[in-house]
């Protein structure tokens, strides 16, 4: 069954859904956290002030037929693109598959058109503060996408974007159905495998060399997924027919795959002297970062706030390096370059790590320990229900450039587990040098401050919000902005309320070693911007980029040949953890102006998750039009 961009009659569906919708169709990168990111998750609070209830009193017939709209929006865009609906959770169309030909390309381009359309017979006046939000991000969205399909044009020059890895995934480990059900779903969906290749091979014209590296890489790990389909095939009670024509099904899929894979890699043997660059350019750029981020920032001047906290970091970090200097570096004459000092200090810190064997262990352990402190200072409520299951990062997902990530189920799905994906430190990837090297990297202060933005309460606690969000807009075209930013704000959020001190003469006392490795940690999130900015607008060499890192950030080799390799392959998303950041630290300040002694960081929190996964810029004027209305609009 071939994909058809848009049915003529759908019921509407009114299940919420995972924030992130890309403007094409599904690719493994997209799927990833941040990282990569690849997670992008919104939050709503079940105390959410964005809910249908205070709504209710001033709903409209414009709000009611609005309503109406969007979910059947949504449903035509479950149609439209099958594997982010069922990343959200979503199966209706499980055995479906997206050929991105030319004809689907027309078909996505005309309902974007239509939806356009639709949308501008719902004048923003007539309808509620929550909805005129949920109007601005459709039409948000909508715009990216066409921009996305007519000007970036990822589908000709990105061979990344093609791979079976992440469907075929979801319906082998997927808990939503039983397994010959999910059986059935993937034969229907593997039947178009060859003219899925066909169509990738079609659309490429001069690729970037780096993406087709990683397209490389990770095509290959979806060859090894295979043999578990095929385990899987054997255990299950489908009949001998359909048996039959999954293992079928399956070789072809090999063929198609290695074909692929082959073609790419023949294109590496010979230079191609018109093959795309890696960097957007300034224009290109310029627009990628305002559909993406929707920020209260251009991305100069999001670049020169970057600078400037660089600076003031630095400034925190020599401080505390002076502190610390007597206690790791007796007997020692004391730098008087500031860099040096600093540099120092932090090797001493990061020789306290785990060992490449034990590494995803002890993320697991410091679990428990994150719930714990969240749950005495009451940060925020959390709920003990929602499944977290630490795992090795799938190989089909690998080599993107980042170590950890979160998969999680939308609300659809809501039964089941949220996976931290964390990359092993194995033989085959790693000499015993880079296998040192990055263990100093995530040493046991950094690793705290990775599991507080990945897991708790960052990106996974997040996800638990925003799969009781009663905002199906606001849950599914997350803002990647708001979502990294809360990550990184967690971060430092969970060090002011004393995580990680020491009690001495009943005070807290903070740790200067966990303050100091987080300054550094939040050093790497500004110099992300300062990187991404740099070699996509200003054309930064490699020998710049690594410059950069490694003496501004204090990096280790290994860590920063990494986020130049992830540098090479995504554009902007290394900007949206300083940006939403910034504008959630603003926020809160502002808040706390207004507010004054009645400011309660409980209530802010839970407030702002409420409103699921929307720019920060559209959140601040829903929280502030309950606090101060008079302000709310100036910075919109």
């Amino acid at each position: 069954m071939h994909l058809r961009p848009e049915v003529d009659k759908v019921k509407p569906n009114a299940a919420p859904a995972r924030p992130g919708v890309p403007f094409g169709p599904m690719t493994p990168r997209q799927l990833l956290s941040a990282v990569a990111a690849a997670v992008l998750l919104g939050a709503a609070a079940c105390t959410s002030a964005d809910s249908k209830k205070a709504d209710a009193p001033a709903a409209s017939a414009a709000d009611r037929r609005f309503d109406t709209f969007k979910e059947q929006f949504i449903e035509r865009l479950w149609r439209l693109n099958p594997d982010a609906a069922a990343y959200q959770g979503y199966h209706k169309y499980d055995n479906e598959l997206v050929v991105n030909d030319s004809a689907w390309r027309a078909g996505a381009r005309a309902q974007y058109a239509r939806e356009l359309g639709r949308l501008g017979e719902f004048p923003l006046d007539s309808l509620s503060a929550h909805n005129q939000t949920d109007h601005r991000m459709l039409a948000d969205f909508l715009r990216g996408a066409q921009w996305s399909l007519d000007s970036l044009r990822a589908w000709a020059w990105d061979p990344s974007s093609y791979n079976l890895g992440d469907p075929i995934g979801m319906l082998l480990n997927g808990r939503h159905a039983p397994l010959n059900k999910r059986l059935l779903a993937l034969s229907d969906k593997l039947s178009h495998a060859t003219a899925y290749y066909e169509a990738a091979t079609r659309n490429l014209r001069h690729p970037s060399v780096e993406h087709v590296r990683l397209a490389v890489l990770q095509n290959n790990g979806t060859l090894e997924l295979l043999p578990q389909v095929l385990d899987s095939v054997e255990k299950s009670t489908i009949t001998a027919f359909q048996k039959e024509r999954l293992r079928q099904q399956l070789t072809v899929t090999r063929t198609a795959i290695e074909g692929y894979v082959k073609g790419l890699e023949t294109s590496l043997t010979t230079a191609d002297p018109a093959a795309r660059s890696y960097r957007l350019g300034p224009a290109l750029y310029a627009r990628k970062f305002h559909h993406d981020l929707t920020s209260a920032y251009t991305p100069d001047q999001l670049y020169q706030r970057a600078v400037a906290h660089k600076e003031e970091l630095l400034r925190d970090m020599e401080t505390l390096s002076r502190e610390l200097w007597p206690k790791y570096c007796a007997g020692q004459t004391q730098p008087t370059d500031r860099r040096q000092l600093i540099r120092q200090v932090i090797d001493k810190l990061t020789l306290n790590h785990t060992t490449p064997d034990s590494f995803v262990v002890a993320v697991r352990r410091q679990i428990p320990r994150l719930v714990k402190f969240v749950d005495e200072k009451r940060l925020l409520t959390q709920d003990p229900s929602k499944p977290l299951v630490v795992r090795e990062t799938p190989l089909y997902m690998r080599g993107g450039g980042a170590g950890a990530s979160i998969s999680a189920p939308g609300p659809y799905d809501k039964g089941a587990d949220t996976y931290y994906n964390v990359s092993p430190i194995t033989p085959a990837d790693y000499s015993p040098e880079a296998a040192e090297s990055y263990l100093r990297e995530y040493n046991r202060y950094t690793l705290q401050i990775l599991n507080i933005h990945e897991a708790i309460p960052g990106h996974y606690t997040q996800l638990v919000y925003a799969n009781r969000s009663p905002s199906l807009v606001k849950a599914i075209f997350g803002n990647g902005s708001m979502v990294e930013g809360w990550a990184v704000y967690s971060e430092r959020m969970m060090l002011e309320n004393g995580y990680g001190a020491t009690v001495q003469n009943g005070k807290e006392v903070p740790s200067p070693e966990l303050w100091l490795l987080y300054y550094k940690w939040n050093l790497r999130t500004t110099l992300n911007t300062i990187l991404d900015i740099s070699v996509h607008t200003k054309n930064m060499s490699q020998a710049d980029g690594l410059a950069l890192l490694m003496n501004d950030g204090f990096q280790e080799r290994a860590e920063a040949e990494g986020k130049w390799r992830r540098v090479q392959l995504s554009q902007v998303q290394l900007c949206s953890y300083f940006d939403g950041y910034s504008q959630i630290m603003d926020l809160r300040e502002e808040l706390k102006a207004h507010q004054g002694k009645t400011f309660d960081l409980r209530t802010f929190h839970e407030q702002f998750l409420s409103y699921g996964s929307a720019p920060v810029r559209y959140i601040r004027n829903l929280m502030l039009a309950r606090t101060a209305p008079a302000v709310a609009g100036k910075r919109e």
